[in-house]
């Protein structure tokens, strides 16, 4: 597994298999967990609007991790935005790096995901359902995920929808009765798919936060009082 490899302060570079995933790692001091940000189709880890939500993450004392889940090349392809196996295991490649670091040693880990990159963040969540302690969705369509892998997901999930983003509301409320964790589905009022009405992300941000401060700090707790035994 690689080290930490650093450009221009806390920029990072994940090997995934024969990729090379350019990311950006912030952990504020004595951060109670890292959420590892699985963004959307078209999109990377210059996402404004996750980077909004990220900043807030790391004002509550949670560090994280924003990454590319594809190549520039590979995100040319428009099929392989849409390769939820294949994003989901760039996922967990990250996922594994991160364990490996370490400034991350015993961390707890969440997974915040928009988009094709929420149906990502589950099907890794089930796969690593030992080490994931929570997941948030913001306009994620889960139901790419698949229902066998939605019913491998342990962590908390947390799905946030748009209220006039009818058709995804539908396919998370499918998604919801799937999943068989602890999990909640809330609508931002007045918000369409992508967030962009005024306040809309900043309630995103304030759900995301709430989630993983309550789940993500119990889960340190737990991991710490493990080891002392």
């Amino acid at each position: 597994m690689s080290t930490l490899s650093t450009h221009r302060g806390l920029g990072v570079e994940i090997q995934a298999g024969s990729a090379r995933l350019q990311g950006e790692l912030l952990l504020p001091g004595e951060p109670l967990g890292v959420v590892l940000f699985a963004h959307g189709s078209g999109s990377s880890r210059h996402s404004p609007r996750n980077a909004l939500v990220a900043r807030a993450l790391f004002d509550a004392g949670l560090g994280t991790l924003l990454f590319d889940l594809l190549t520039a090349a590979e995100d040319r392809d428009y099929a392989t935005r849409f390769d939820i196996a294949l994003l989901s295991a760039r996922l967990i490649a990250a996922t594994d790096w991160l364990v490996g670091q370490p400034v991350a040693a015993g961390l707890s880990i969440g997974y915040f995901g928009a988009s094709t990159g929420a149906a990502a963040a589950l099907v890794a969540a089930g796969e690593l359902s030992l080490e994931i302690s929570a997941v948030v969705s913001r306009g994620g369509r889960p139901d790419l995920a698949g229902k066998a892998a939605l019913g491998r997901v342990r962590a908390p999930t947390l799905l946030i929808v748009g209220g006039e983003d009818r058709e995804v509301i539908a396919l998370n409320h499918e998604a919801l009765g799937a999943l068989r964790c602890e999990k909640n589905l809330r609508i931002v009022p007045g918000a369409t798919h992508l967030f962009e009405e005024a306040g809309t992300l900043e309630q995103v941000s304030a759900l995301a936060v709430e989630w993983f401060r309550r789940w993500l700090a119990p889960a340190r707790a737990a991991s710490g009082e493990a080891r002392r035994n």
